[in-house]
């Protein structure tokens, strides 16, 4: 299983965004966690298809866009365009959860699922065959900087575990409230995909990549 750092380019200073996309990809972050936020399913409201089209050409990195937006079926077609490579959408926001994993896949993207901390590990179940990644929200969606939410713990191991009695080895990301004092609980509860924000950007973002980076490759 990889182990991967997903900088979260909601916590970087824009005025240099490129520079600091290029610090955490030189220090081994292998994805760039790209938060979508609509104003409606969550109450705050962020960027879209523009940045991403203006950015993915900043690095080789995985372009892992997060859609926190009601009905994302609408914009996967753009999302694409604009160099997605990973699309994950709300389990919540979702009028059909089979057909919007489907229209994913027909873009040709890889395929990512996620829950809020309200929603119970049990409904991911039947969607796990159909997907690359399964994203447990560790904090409320929709603001960064909050407290991570030590029952996620739970919820990952209860994921894990569906996903082994299956067979199934896709990735479970975690996004919120992660910082280099918790990471290792987070992976040792069955996670391999770190979402972190303001524990990267930041004055220090080549260090606190590198000291993630160190972390997860005790796990390789």
């Amino acid at each position: 299983m990889d182990y991967i750092l997903a900088p979260s380019i909601l916590a970087a200073d824009f005025k240099v965004l490129g520079r600091e996309i290029q610090e955490t990809e030189k220090n081994g972050a292998r994805y760039l966690h790209y938060d979508v936020m609509d104003g409606m399913f969550v109450p705050s409201i962020s960027f879209g298809m523009p940045v991403l089209a203006s950015i993915h050409d900043a690095s080789d990195q995985v372009m892992d866009v997060h859609l926190m937006v009601q009905e994302p079926i609408r914009y996967i077609e753009d999302f694409r365009k604009a160099g997605a490579d990973l699309v994950t959408v709300h389990l919540e926001a979702c009028a059909d959860v089979d057909a919007t994993l489907g229209k994913i896949r027909e873009c040709g993207l890889k395929t990512g699922l996620s829950i809020c901390p309200e929603t119970p590990a049990e409904s991911v179940e039947p969607y796990l065959k159909d997907i690359d990644m399964i994203l447990v929200m560790s904090v409320h969606p929709g603001f960064g900087g909050q407290k991570f939410i030590p029952e996620s713990l739970d919820k990952i191991r209860k994921i894990r575990g569906m996903m082994e009695a299956q067979g199934i080895s896709a990735d479970i990301e975690v996004d919120g409230g992660i910082g280099l004092s918790n990471v290792r609980e987070v992976l040792n509860a069955g996670a391999n995909v770190i979402v972190a924000g303001s524990a990267v950007f930041g004055d220090r973002t080549a260090e606190n990549t590198r000291e993630f980076m160190e972390i997860l490759r005790e796990y390789e």
